[in-house]
């Protein structure tokens, strides 16, 4: 997210039929998850037993609904009516799947700042919603959220603790963390394994990407579909394309994109879904399995710009098979209004066409007018 006012102004467990599992590695692919265990502050791992290394068994097709960048208001610009409770009324009959994702680009978390608590004036932006809004995402259809970008440490590691406390409680899987796996298990038993990377020493770190193609691995050994979250990119309009090397934004490394997206699929990855641009990106195919570079904002309270590309968005639907290969798709166009609310609509189909097609040429997916997505 921006780091200054006019960028910004652009830019239990135990619930039925879900359950979180949580690993945190320690530099080594010899670790394994324990069941609902919060993972620690990325400062002082914990001890835990060596991993299987026997994929499971693959079950079924699994249907995913992904989206980006999400954050339900903050206490700077303002909290919306009603405890945010009708923030998704319009797009909740796109948020239906056995697995329903996004990015949650801000703490769950009450008090101060620890981010803008001295010298820092008007650049300083933090972004923290109550920690009971967790149950609007639930309430939305979400059954999984990436924790890992530039806000998620806005109120420090007390923040992020409160974050997966609040996700916990409603039972939403979530990952972010280092070495952070999140597993979500389906009614009939599938697992489905979550990771989330952004360029930060608080996340797993996108910038290594050695580090996040054995994360990868470590998942597959997991659960038979993975999916893997990435907050990367420069912010705004003038980077809506991907391109081959690293970015940067504010001087700040900002990951690459390409490389982190296919190292992630050799490693293992069914799905790439990408955000932090705050704007839509193109999606490219590899080993048949789609990438999906930037999904763009898809809410801000009165937090993102909604006007030109940064108001424009989607919901990604699609059915992986039990291989984890894609098998149908769908770019559900939506678009954000002047509070950075969203409901259907908008360009989205047409722009992320014309962005693969020029970013990747013969992998690049093919999407239709109505939106369905097909592979090269």
């Amino acid at each position: 997210m921006q780091q200054n006012r006019a960028l910004a102004a652009l830019c239990l467990l135990a619930i039925v039929g879900v359950v979180a599992v949580v690993v945190t590695s320690m530099g080594s692919d010899a670790s394994v998850p324990a069941a609902n265990a919060q993972a620690p502050d990325a400062a002082q791992p914990a001890e835990v037993a060596p991993a299987t290394t026997s994929a499971p068994a693959r079950a079924r097709s699994v249907t995913v609904a992904a989206v980006g960048d999400t954050v339900m208001g903050t206490p700077e610009f303002g909290l919306p009516p009603a405890g945010g409770s009708r923030l998704f009324s319009a797009v909740k009959p796109l948020l239906t799947g056995d697995v329903v994702m996004g990015n949650l680009e801000s703490a769950l978390a009450t008090g101060p700042s620890t981010k803008c608590s001295s010298g820092s004036g008007g650049s300083c932006f933090a972004f923290a919603s109550p920690p009971s809004y967790a149950r609007n995402l639930k309430a939305a259809g979400f059954t999984a959220m990436a924790t890992a970008n530039n806000h998620a440490n806005d109120w420090g590691s007390a923040g992020v603790r409160s974050t997966g406390r609040a996700l916990d409680a409603v039972g939403i899987v979530h990952a972010g963390r280092p070495g952070e796996i999140g597993i979500q298990k389906l009614p009939d038993g599938t697992k489905v394994a979550l990771v989330g990377l952004a360029p930060y020493a608080w996340s797993q770190n996108a910038l290594d990407i050695a580090a996040a193609t054995r994360l990868v691995r470590k998942a597959a050994t997991m659960a038979p579909i993975v999916i893997a979250n990435m907050h990367v990119g420069a912010e705004g309009t003038g980077y809506r394309h991907v391109p081959t090397g690293a970015e940067a934004y504010l001087g700040e490394p900002r990951g690459n994109a390409r490389a982190l997206a296919r190292g992630m699929v050799d490693a293992g990855a069914d799905l790439v879904v990408g955000n932090g641009p705050h704007v839509m990106r193109g999606m490219e195919f590899r080993k048949g399995r789609l990438i999906a570079y930037s999904m763009g904002n898809f809410l801000g309270y009165k937090v993102f710009g909604t006007s030109s590309y940064t108001g424009q968005s989607g919901v990604l639907r699609v059915t992986l098979d039990p291989d984890g290969r894609f098998v149908t798709g769908r770019l559900a166009p939506v678009r954000l209004n002047g509070d950075g609310v969203p409901s259907p609509g908008g360009s989205s189909i047409r722009d992320v066409a014309t962005l693969s097609r020029a970013d990747f040429g013969r992998t690049a997916a093919r999407i239709a007018r109505n939106g369905t997505i097909r592979t090269p």
